[in-house]
């Protein structure tokens, strides 16, 4: 069961579509349990559906799989309103988190397993809003962006990049990025703040993405293993490009976040089993 719904972040309208986990049969449940949330962060100027529908599919395979799922548009894009290219991480990670507001006031949800999901520009805007906010309790880094502004500017391109004036903004396929868009970028440092969430990360990274280099991956892990608490894996899929854009990509990446976060949910249940 797919709901279209509107989740409001000061004056911005955010597009949102929400999957209730679904049996075997893909009926949606009628008893109320607690169940785990995933909420989806898109990457730089893409939207809720993702290149090849694959924060569709991601949404459609997670809720047959027990889980909860919210997935949205940031401001100023997909079905959304506002101008993306006015803000920047400053204003993606405010979205995020009126996000998690509203998912967290629904019913049912187990706010012990409140999980983010972020994509490329998304993974490094899920990172910097678990370092604010204690509600998220398990990251997924799919393809993430660990330098945002050095990352943003050679997608738009350094050329075009050096011709921004101050107060004046980049076309970059429609959309105007403004020099405080490249200025909040270049504020955030996930690698500085990532230190402040405590929970457990999975980091997944394509071998063939020619977009945000898989060497990230293993730096995202090594930072995530040198904070007090919480664990963090690293997994790759093989031949994978930016967007995990064959069919044998996506069913891995899946595989490997479904396990994973399964995984996780099994050991801290064996945990709490245990008396001293």
């Amino acid at each position: 069961m797919e709901h279209a719904i509107t989740i409001q972040s000061d004056d911005i309208e955010l597009a949102a579509t929400l999957h209730y986990p679904t049996n075997q049969t893909g009926a949606a449940k009628a008893d109320c349990q607690r169940w785990p949330l995933i909420i989806i962060c898109h990457g730089f100027i893409g939207s809720r559906i993702g290149v090849d529908r694959l924060f569709v599919k991601a949404a459609r395979e997670f809720s047959s799989k027990g889980y909860l799922v919210l997935r949205f548009d940031y401001g100023g894009c997909g079905e959304s309103t506002g101008n993306y290219g006015a803000g920047g991480l400053d204003v993606l990670i405010e979205q995020t988190r009126r996000v998690i507001d509203y998912a967290t006031t629904i019913d049912c949800v187990d706010l012990s397993r409140v999980i983010l999901v972020g994509h490329s520009l998304g993974g490094a805007a899920a990172v910097l809003t678990a370092a604010k906010d204690s509600r998220v309790k398990t990251l997924v880094l799919w393809s993430a962006v660990a330098h945002p502004h050095n990352d943003i500017v050679r997608i738009v391109g350094r050329s075009e990049y050096e011709k921004l004036s101050f107060g004046g903004a980049i076309d970059h396929h429609g959309y105007l990025l403004t020099s405080r868009f490249f200025d909040s970028l270049a504020q955030h440092q996930p690698f500085e703040q990532l230190r402040k969430f405590n929970g457990d990360v999975l980091v997944i990274h394509g071998t063939a993405d020619e977009i945000i280099p898989v060497d990230y991956a293993p730096l995202y892990q090594k930072m995530f293993w040198l904070r007090n608490e919480g664990q963090c894996e690293l997994d790759l899929v093989f031949q994978a490009d930016h967007t995990y854009s064959t069919s044998g990509s996506t069913k891995e990446l899946f595989e490997k976040t479904s396990n994973w976060l399964s995984f996780i949910q099994k050991r801290k249940n064996d945990w709490n089993d245990w008396t001293i």
